[in-house]
């Protein structure tokens, strides 16, 4: 049995983990990182990168849509579109393994020693790998567990068949013609958008009584006028009971309690997602656990000293860029560097038509821990750059502390705001006050200058509402 040696072990290369090592290696660490799938883990391989592209396709399809039905309004006309959906998959596909391709080098560039193999603790210590070679011991004086999460099976909707997850959505062979999508969050409306502008018929099942529940609903509105104009049916307050017999319908209970059946071709189930750890052998360990997911303190230590978790499976929010940030830190850490985990500033976006980005507390969440707020929101509809675009709908709003003028949250939803997400979450990090933003020259004609808008009227100085 082959023995490795090293300072720190990283399982899972997903966007946590693969950052974490690389950071490792550019600070002399001695690293190895452990992978039983791809390199690039769900993010890269079956979650935000191919189902970013996708959307992409949807869009275009969806552009040359209007534009052949003559629904433009600047008047651009267009034969009808048609599209190749296994070239789309395969354009999708070719992204990811460039990607791919790119985070093994850049490991190898910081000098990390790859494994392929499913890793299992023996002790706090040590971890046994299975390798297609045979078994691989190895010894690490400092573990960071970043196997990341998977889709939750519903135990009445098995996954198999024409029940699916986000996994087998993204590596469908055509577009169904009728899709229903049990949860109404952001990974089941993303993709019931964008099969809807692909030509799906789609239903989306919500047990909640509104669509997107983390999100209140002025930010929601729009999306929801939007799966209006699409045809999608949005069935809230109602539960999922099961497949038809046949396997082509789901069974649903109404919010009035009747019974309904939702004819589809596939049955998508966006219902949340689960830490990765089976067979991973906590049982080993001894780490105190927050139901689920591993519990982390402000350095992403966890109960058992010199072992790390970070990413989905210490609990939300499940985001690569959260992963990333927890990676680099605990890099740092591990190299005697002095750091500590703040989440102020995590954006989340739902890259939903209209898009939604929120940084920071919410004017409710403001409120909740006991800060006397002032508001801000500038429509797009007053914007030139959204007018530009046809992208009138949606806003920014600021939330600050009354009497510091702090930015404590930034919320908006609208076209392509997504990008807009960096200068909020700087913002935040860099603790601005809303002179701060207002005083910031805001290029034009952008998006943008909503952000200054928006902190100009909080301040009681609107400019051009």
């Amino acid at each position: 049995m082959t023995e490795i040696i090293c300072k720190l072990l990283v399982i899972g290369a997903g966007p946590g983990g693969y950052v974490c090592a690389i950071r490792a290696g550019q600070l002399g660490i001695d690293t190895v990182i452990v992978e039983s799938s791809k390199l690039g883990g769900t993010c890269l391989n079956v979650g935000c990168i191919p189902s970013k592209a996708m959307i992409h396709v949807a869009e275009e399809f969806e552009k040359a849509a209007h534009a052949a039905a003559g629904k433009t309004p600047f008047g651009l006309t267009a034969g009808a579109p048609a599209l190749d959906f296994g070239k789309a998959v395969a354009w999708k596909d070719g992204i990811v393994a460039r990607l791919n391709n790119g985070v093994a080098a850049l490991l190898r560039k910081a000098k990390v020693k790859i494994v392929h193999g499913r890793a299992r603790f023996r002790d706090g210590k040590t971890v046994v790998v299975e390798t297609e070679t045979g078994p691989k011991v190895i010894r690490a004086e400092r573990i960071v567990i970043a196997t990341g999460s998977v889709p939750v099976e519903l135990p009445f909707l098995p996954f198999g068949g024409s029940v699916i997850s986000s996994t087998e959505a993204l590596a469908l062979a055509q577009v169904p013609k009728k899709l229903a999508v049990v949860g109404g969050g952001y990974i089941g409306l993303e993709l019931g958008i964008a099969f809807a502008k692909l030509g799906s018929q789609v239903t989306v099942v919500e047990a909640q009584d509104r669509i997107l529940p983390l999100y209140d609903a002025d930010l929601t509105a729009p999306v929801a006028k939007k799966l209006t104009s699409l045809g999608v049916e949005v069935v809230l307050g109602a539960k999922a009971r099961g497949l038809a017999p046949k396997g082509d319908a789901l069974l649903i209970e109404t919010a009035d309690g009747q019974e309904r059946r939702i004819v589809a071709d596939k049955i998508l189930v966006t219902v949340g997602r689960a830490p990765a750890t089976a067979g991973l052998g906590l049982e080993e360990l001894v780490l105190d656990m927050d139901g689920r997911f591993i519990r982390i303190g402000e350095q992403c230590e966890t109960s058992m000293r010199g072992i790390y978790a970070i990413g989905d499976v210490t609990g939300e929010p499940m985001l690569a860029h959260r992963a990333m940030a927890q990676g680099e830190m605990v890099a740092e850490i591990v190299a005697g560097m002095p750091r500590a985990w703040d989440k102020r500033g995590i954006p989340a976006i739902c890259f939903t038509d209209p898009e939604i980005v929120s940084v920071g507390l919410s004017p409710e969440e403001a409120k909740s821990a006991g800060h006397e707020v002032k508001l801000g929101q500038f429509p797009f509809a007053a914007n030139g750059r959204a007018m530009t675009r046809d992208g009138e709908q949606g806003f920014v709003r600021v939330v600050a502390q009354a009497q510091t003028q702090l930015v404590l949250g930034i919320q908006a939803v609208g076209a392509g705001i997504s990008e807009l997400s960096t200068a909020f979450g700087l913002a935040i990090e860099m603790g601005a006050t809303l002179e701060d933003v207002a005083g910031t020259i805001h290029a034009h004609p952008t998006q943008g200058e909503g952000f200054q808008e928006a902190a100009l009227k909080a301040l009681g100085h609107a400019i051009h509402i």
